[in-house]
């Protein structure tokens, strides 16, 4: 299928990648980019209607666990090391 791409397009991918490029490396990239969407071309010729859709290669599945706590939060412990709490909270001074 032969995708011909322009040296306006090799010219503004550049742009967009912040790249420059001399002739030798226009070219190059010119004849990459064409390969690239040979193959994307060739990939849309396969027959993917009995192709369940997917997000990912392997079987993912979320594992939810029931959130249940186990122990206590420890905070009676935490705020024993304070020198001044209030209302299950460190006391601090205040900062401007």
């Amino acid at each position: 299928m032969a995708n011909i791409i322009s040296d306006e397009t090799i010219e503004y991918v550049g742009i967009l990648a912040k790249l420059e490029l001399d002739e030798q490396e226009k070219e190059r990239a010119k004849k990459d980019i064409g390969e690239m969407l040979d193959y994307i071309d060739k990939l849309n010729e396969l027959d993917t209607s009995n192709v369940e859709p997917m997000s990912h290669v392997f079987p993912v599945k979320n594992v939810f666990r029931e959130d249940v706590v186990e122990n206590e939060d420890g905070r009676s412990q935490t705020l024993a090391n304070a020198p001044e709490c209030k209302e299950d909270s460190f006391v601090v001074p205040k900062t401007i």
